[in-house]
């Protein structure tokens, strides 16, 4: 059964090693601070290492490779920096379905997901982070942004941030974590089939404000927020809170953290009705970033579980109404050529809370080949053990993609 996906990894990758290569770092933050794209990232971009956790701490004011405007009460960089970011996608499954999910005849995507970001150094205390979306003309331009205010005292910065976003939840307000806790910061594409977080459904539309304490051995943040993008109604607003330990060990940068989301909200919906949503759901993860004799190898462990619906109160991560969603995942990559090829192996244990055929457990392989520090091509391929799918969707999925930032 898995000799032809085997065939065409060997293939992909032999094809690969012997393409050039050269080192440009990602533009936005790249061009405000001078450093290259592996200063802040573990193995590959959007992966963070303990630097790129402290830049993104600090609001993203660091700066260095720009010269300043500087004057009273006013320091940011004299232009405005921008990024753009896409993804090339190509994806098949082995169902027998064509009118049933379009992937089982293959579909490219030319673009996948298409971003212009704008970011950057505002003031010495502030920075910001546009993403403003060019593919769905039907979606709102300003698909996430944040404006992070943070100030340091006696070694502790503190911030507040302002934020909204149509598909990172809750946590993106504020996170660090490569385990998929927020949406963007995961190890491969595969987002439900690596991060517990992510299969129990925390990656939703949401504004707030989060509320930060951070040390380089760890952080605190409680973020006010409701289910909706850009503008709300909601009263009261809902409640999220994220502690996070980042401790070194003999050369390891470890982490080990926990996530709850609680509370229940009332809001305008788009028809003019009141909607009352809850939201209930944790999750524990943990990472460990080191070298195994020449190798890079990273490890992310995830757990979350969401609570079922009642009758008359829908849970913003899990509308089953007969159990809790949960999932377990551990994944683990290894940079077999450092800074330039990864490989990773992924296992998960999922069940999405439903009376009968709730299974959904999945094992993920990947490769990431880096074309430049901005640039990396990626496979993933998933099999599927579930009791979920039929043969009409399939129970594989390969993914081809290139992943761009510039």
């Amino acid at each position: 059964m898995i000799k032809k996906p085997a065939v065409m990894l060997l293939i992909f990758l032999s094809s690969l090693v012997i393409l050039p290569a050269r080192s440009y770092a990602i533009p936005a933050f790249a061009r405000q601070t001078g450093f290259s794209c592996n200063t802040c990232h573990f193995q590959h971009f959007p992966l963070l290492n303990a630097f790129g956790r402290s830049f993104k701490a600090g609001g993203y004011t660091m700066v260095g490779g720009q010269s300043l405007v500087e004057g009273d009460y006013l320091s940011m960089p004299s232009v405005l920096n921008a990024s753009l970011v896409t993804k090339l996608r190509y994806q098949k499954t082995n169902g027998k379905s064509d009118l049933t999910d379009k992937r089982n005849r293959g579909r490219l995507e030319l673009p996948n997901e298409g971003a212009l970001f704008l970011a950057g150094r505002v003031g010495e205390h502030i920075g910001f982070l546009l993403e403003a979306q060019l593919v769905d003309a039907d979606s709102s331009n300003w698909a996430s942004f944040k404006l992070p205010f943070v100030y340091e005292v006696r070694g502790t910065r503190l911030g507040i941030i302002p934020f909204t976003t149509d598909v990172a939840g809750a946590a993106y307000g504020f996170e660090l974590l490569n385990t998929g806790a927020m949406r963007m910061q995961r190890v491969i594409e595969h987002r439900s089939e690596i991060s517990a977080q992510q299969y129990i459904g925390t990656g939703t539309e949401a504004t707030g404000v989060a509320f930060v304490a951070w040390r380089r051995f760890g952080y605190i943040n409680y973020t006010i927020w409701s289910p909706e993008h850009q503008s709300t109604d909601a009263k009261p607003y809902l409640n999220y809170g994220r502690l996070a330990l980042t401790p070194s060990v003999r050369g390891w940068n470890m982490a080990i953290g926990a996530q709850v989301w609680d509370g229940q909200t009332k809001y305008t919906d788009g028809s003019g009705s009141y909607v009352k949503r809850k939201a209930e759901a944790w999750a524990f993860d943990a990472q460990a970033q080191g070298r195994v004799a020449w190798m890079p190898v990273g490890l992310y462990l995830s757990y979350g579980q969401a609570d079922e619906s009642e009758s008359n109160l829908t849970n913003v991560f899990n509308s089953n109404s007969n159990d809790e969603k949960e999932a377990f995942t551990a994944l683990v990559e290894c940079g077999v050529i450092p800074a330039r090829l990864t490989l990773s192996a992924a296992y998960r244990a999922g069940d999405n809370g439903a009376a009968t055929r709730s299974k959904e457990n999945a094992v993920t392989v990947g490769a990431v080949y880096l074309l430049t520090q901005n640039v990396q091509m990626q496979l993933n391929h998933s099999w599927y053990d579930t009791e979920v799918r039929e043969p009409a969707s399939g129970d594989r999925l390969l993914t081809l993609m290139v992943f761009a930032a510039f």
